[in-house]
């Protein structure tokens, strides 16, 4: 029987899910948080170690979760996911992949560099020149979203409405991160959340949140959508861009009828999802893993020895 790993500190439904998943395919699954996990560099030993995995690595990763921290804490976290891919274990998603999801100011770069819509945002370490862009906005009748850098699930956000409220702009850890707030189309507030699993749009729903912030964690009640073409086109795109296994993709369409991606999340959760449509997607999250990581992994150790 193989064995995965599914890094996370709390396991919940999602790894309950993934954990049945990988079992109806003969693996068996342990959790591990990535704070247990080290380096141990010296020669005639593996140079990773991961609880419960001492004997040997497992033969994937599934990341449900890093873990926040200090800068050097993360920078280790994520360390540990970039050595085991160079050590032939597949990682899903990859350290790379998580890195530049994560960090709102790459992800904002890589979809603007790619042609794709993304709001109006700034990155800096000014505060004077944060003010001073946030009261030109502001009096140009525009809404502002000052975000950390490093966050999720709407943790740390606020709008920005009103000349006052720029009386509580702080930084993250130093840095600045404004964008443009984008009004939705029709009344009230709503977003949708896309998936993707390599490459292919499985499905999509509208949350229409209480507030302007549209999170299932904060109470927005989730509707099934079609995925119609420009929207799956679109979070499909987005994926490839950010060089995602799956992803959650968070689109709006604004009052002008057009598309705007405003997140991108390389670990996304989905219950919500699942609540409104016939599809489990742990299912295919494994399947993907397991035929085309895993699979062809072991194709390419066994063309090696041969």
């Amino acid at each position: 029987m193989g064995r995965i790993a599914i890094f996370t500190d709390d396991p919940g439904w999602h790894g309950k899910q993934l954990r049945l998943a990988f079992a109806s395919r003969g693996y068996a699954s342990d959790y591990v948080s990535l704070t247990e996990c080290r380096f141990a560099i010296g020669s005639g030993q593996t140079p990773v170690l991961i609880p419960g995995f001492e004997q040997a690595l497992p033969d994937a990763v599934f990341v449900r979760g890093v873990p926040g921290g200090s800068l050097e804490e993360v920078v280790l976290y994520l360390d540990i996911l970039h050595a085991l891919k160079l050590l032939h274990i597949p990682v899903y998603n990859d350290g790379h992949a998580i890195e530049r999801s994560v960090d709102k100011a790459m992800t904002s770069f890589l979809l603007h560099n790619a042609g794709l819509p993304t709001p109006l945002t700034w990155v800096l370490r000014d505060r004077a020149e944060a003010l001073s862009i946030a009261e030109s906005e502001l009096g140009k009748g525009n809404l502002l979203l000052s975000k950390p850098l490093f966050g999720s699930q709407g943790e740390g956000i606020r709008r920005l409405e009103k000349m006052t409220d720029l009386f509580w702009l702080t930084s993250s850890h130093g840095v600045y991160y404004l964008q443009k707030f984008v009004q939705c189309a029709g009344s009230g507030f709503s977003d949708n959340r896309v998936f993707v699993i390599n490459g292919q749009a499985i499905a999509a729903m509208r949350r229409c949140g209480k507030s302007w912030l549209n999170n299932v964690a904060r109470g927005a009640k989730c509707e099934l959508i079609d995925l119609v073409p420009d929207l799956a086109e679109l979070a499909v795109t987005a994926t490839a861009t950010l060089a995602m296994d799956y992803a959650g993709i968070d689109i709006i369409c604004d009052r002008e009828g057009r598309y705007t991606i405003i997140e991108v999340n390389s670990i996304p959760a989905w219950k919500g999802l699942e609540s409104v449509c016939d599809i489990n997607i742990a299912d295919l999250l494994t399947e993907d893993l397991i035929s085309r990581r895993i699979n062809k992994n072991a194709h390419k150790i066994n063309s090696a020895v041969s």
